[in-house]
């Protein structure tokens, strides 16, 4: 093997790398606040996702215009880091295939992903999948657009584990309003905020499920938003406990300022970005052999998790060093 092998080629074989991508995703329901979001991302550089909202953005009897205004914005020369996803109807809602046939065939080139809400049960995800599949190839589209499911009822997450291994699944997302909603008053409304949120027992219970079944299929977890849009601290506060403590790996954003708290707040550890960098060089020096390095045993297992740590580094922003950015990047 030569010694400058890429760590995808060298550390995955023909198995599936995990995603990687971007640990916040930012909620714009309206024209104006996609355009503000996009605004901000050209500003802070490609480290958060934004969603375009055509579920609860869209106007009654406005869909069809809202979804044509979506497709207009992402497919603008605004949406310079193709980093514009998009949140359709539900399964139950009569415009969701319409969505599909308007959005498809203008922006499945380009579109970072498609949202699907609400899903009671395994077979709307799969149906709701399958005809994207369908849209897709009719439009000669060939790419596998990524999938993003909500986990946001009773019979969500009584199916999340078959919900998982649907085709083109690329994040679980929890949905806190609607999950706690459900329980008839069980839940207090106080366990939508902190710390309620993490504290409750079905509550955890949930989040828990819903990121081991995401984890177990290579598929990222996504965490609820904070409902305090301006206490920047709080949403910061609730971001690193969900990833340090449930193991979410992103979290969406409804405020602007909310964007930033939550990349700082999971970003990786920088003195393990160190570590990691200086691992992946010596190890492929080494040709992905097993190393020493500061006095520890490092092999193929070690330098999947260091690779990918290196690359959530990379997208949330943190300064690598020039060696690795040529090496690797």
């Amino acid at each position: 093997m030569s010694a400058n092998v890429h760590p995808n080629e060298a550390l995955f074989d023909a198995e599936k790398p995990f995603p990687v991508i971007p640990s916040c995703e930012h909620f714009a329901g309206s024209e104006k606040l996609m355009l503000k979001a996009l605004e901000m991302q050209n500003k802070f550089g490609p480290v958060f996702d934004i969603t375009c909202d055509c579920e609860d953005g869209a106007a009654a009897g406005q869909e069809a215009e809202h979804a044509e205004m979506v497709a207009r914005v992402i497919s603008s020369d605004a949406n310079q880091h193709n980093m514009m996803g998009v949140r359709i109807h539900d399964f139950s809602h009569p415009h969701w295939k319409a969505d599909v046939d308007i959005l498809v065939p203008e922006i499945g080139n380009k579109v970072a992903y498609i949202t699907l809400p609400k899903s009671t049960q395994a077979f709307q995800i799969e149906a709701m999948v399958g005809y994207i599949k369908q849209v897709a190839k009719e439009n000669n589209i060939e790419r596998e657009i990524p999938i993003h499911v909500l986990v946001e009822t009773h019979g969500a997450l009584k199916d999340v584990w078959k919900i998982a291994e649907v085709d083109w699944i690329q994040v679980l997302d929890f949905g806190m309003m609607d999950f706690v909603s459900g329980h008839y008053g069980a839940i207090p409304a106080a366990c939508m905020r902190s710390p309620g949120q993490f504290d409750h027992p079905l509550l955890a219970r949930a989040k828990t499920e819903m990121v081991a079944a995401a984890l177990a299929n290579g598929i990222v977890p996504a965490h609820n938003v904070t409902l305090d849009l301006k206490n920047s601290e709080q949403t910061k506060s609730d971001a690193s406990r969900a990833r340090n403590e449930f193991g979410f790996m992103r979290m969406w954003s409804i405020y602007p300022t909310q964007v930033e708290a939550i990349v700082e707040a999971m970003k990786p550890d920088y003195s393990e970005v160190e570590d990691a960098q200086g691992i992946l060089l010596a190890a492929q020096k080494a040709d992905w052999g097993p190393i020493q390095y500061a006095g520890e045993l490092h092999d193929r297992a070690t330098y999947r998790y260091f690779w990918q740590l290196l690359q959530r580094a990379h997208i949330s922003g943190l300064e690598l060093s020039d060696e690795i950015k040529a090496a690797f990047f």
